[in-house]
């Protein structure tokens, strides 16, 4: 069969690039296989990324606040779980959301014909799945990527969890020792945390989320503890061992051996591409060192004809940036003018409670660039909704020229930072200034009334201020 458009895939960065391409009526097939475990048509988000982990963090918040509110009129003994019930809530969630948002969605795309099978390059504009070969003039690699696991000395004599295993289980661990203090890993741990399971977190670099600003990684870090999670950083694992239906883990901090027993082991150490067994070298398509997919700006590989988008081409690894590298692929396949995206611009969150959210540049990296800043840290005990709502843990820093005010950077950590964060992207992308934000009128009283604070205290000090102070 030949098509004018193949694409190899069928998550976020697929469906987006399938979509575009039957609005512009091009012929296309998209081949829906990868090597993701447990994914299904819709790839990794809807069916082990977002949706579901979302909605389990969700009820294990729910669960837990019952029982540990701040309101001193209301109190509530900690209440009955069932874990099994929770897990099957979440099954049809993302059943429900498969089907509606991708399996129906491609049968009524009339440009767009779907074949299910993992799809490999036999020549350059050759693919072939099922035995069967499709010819395209143009290619979109979006095959995402997988956990990625690394060398531990006696892991292949104990069983482990992945981001997949531990959104399925059929029974609340006791113990659970999460690899990993990045998003991914901070998300399980609260949540298991949350429901019931004594969770220690061990992480390589010296602070959880290193790549957001230093206060945020020392807050949330703070909260975790606060709230019986263990978390030890800047840590070597030596060995994991069995000890009878428990696992050992032994590893190093600060010059200190130390081992720890556990049900579980979660590993959360980052992702590896699904481009092995695709045989892209026929196509002409280049990888980097750790085989993601090489593009230029506007999703372009090594092979002229070869676009590729999503995980697959490495971070940031989210769904929002998949679906418009997705897009943008498909249009720079076909159009004369070319798009380029600007990451700088997208935002990024880690769905713990408090939440954290940040678009732009951290204070460290504006000023390798040589931007000279300026910040305001704005703790969010100023902001009277925090206290409103009972919880007052967090804080917003902006990042700004120190000349011209220009807002490079917004970061928040905050109950629903996720949902505030989107002003300080408009400020980004668009270079507002700090005054811009002081100018706007903000509903009071509000959480993202915390950014006007934050703007507000590069001249003013604000514990000072009245609650109606423009």
């Amino acid at each position: 069969m030949d098509y004018d458009l193949v694409i190899l895939g069928q998550g976020s960065a697929a469906f987006a690039a399938a979509i575009k391409a039957n609005d512009l009526g091009i012929k296309t097939a998209m081949i829906g296989g990868n090597a993701t475990p447990g994914t299904l048509i819709g790839g990794t988000c809807v069916n082990v990324g977002c949706m579901p982990s979302k909605n389990l963090i969700t009820v294990a918040n729910a669960f837990y606040h019952a029982a540990n509110n701040s309101f001193e009129g209301i109190k509530y003994d900690k209440g009955k779980l069932n874990f099994k019930k929770i897990i099957e809530q979440k099954d049809k969630l993302v059943a429900k959301f498969r089907k509606e948002k991708y399996a129906d969605v491609v049968k009524n795309l009339d440009n767009v014909t779907y074949i299910e099978g993992k799809g490999r390059f036999v020549s350059r504009n050759e693919a072939v799945v099922n035995g069967k070969k499709i010819r395209g003039k143009k290619f979109v690699i979006a095959t995402g990527a997988r956990s990625n696991i690394i060398p531990v000395k006696g892991l292949e004599n104990i069983d482990y969890l992945t981001n997949e295993e531990a959104l399925s289980l059929k029974e609340l661990p006791e113990s659970l020792c999460v690899i990993g203090g990045r998003a991914l890993g901070l998300e399980f741990a609260q949540m298991y945390a949350h429901f019931g399971t004594k969770v220690i977190v061990l992480q390589r670099s010296d602070r959880i989320i290193p790549e957001e600003e230093p206060e945020i990684s020392d807050a949330l870090k703070r909260y975790l503890e606060e709230e019986g999670i263990e978390i030890y950083t800047g840590m070597n694992i030596n060995f994991v061992k069995k000890s009878g239906i428990k696992k050992i883990v032994n590893f190093s901090a600060k010059g200190r051996a130390k081992e720890i027993e556990v049900s579980h082991i979660l590993f959360a150490t980052g992702r590896r591409p699904n481009t092995d067994g695709m045989n892209l070298e026929k196509a002409g398509v280049k990888l980097d060192d750790k085989g993601f997919v090489k593009v230029d700006s506007g999703m372009q590989t090594s092979a002229p004809h070869v676009f590729a988008a999503g995980d697959v081409i490495g971070e940031p690894m989210l769904e929002t940036i998949a679906a418009k590298e997705g897009a943008v692929a498909v249009e720079n396949a076909f159009a004369k003018q070319k798009k380029k995206i600007n990451f700088n611009e997208v935002p990024r969150a880690v769905f713990t409670y408090p939440e954290v959210a940040s678009v732009g540049l951290t204070d460290e990296v504006a000023n390798g660039k040589g931007i000279r800043c300026r910040c305001g840290v704005l703790p969010l005990d100023y902001v009277p909704k925090a206290h409103v709502i009972g919880d007052t843990r967090g804080l917003v820093k902006i990042v700004a020229n120190n000349k011209t005010k220009q807002i490079v950077g917004v970061h928040i950590l905050a109950p629903h930072a996720a949902d505030l964060i989107h002003e300080g992207t408009i400020a980004v992308k668009f270079g507002l200034t700090v005054d811009d934000i002081i100018d706007t009128v903000h509903v009071f009283p509000t959480l993202s009334e915390a950014i006007k604070l934050a703007a507000q205290s590069f001249y003013k000090d604000v514990s000072k201020l009245s609650c109606c102070t423009e």
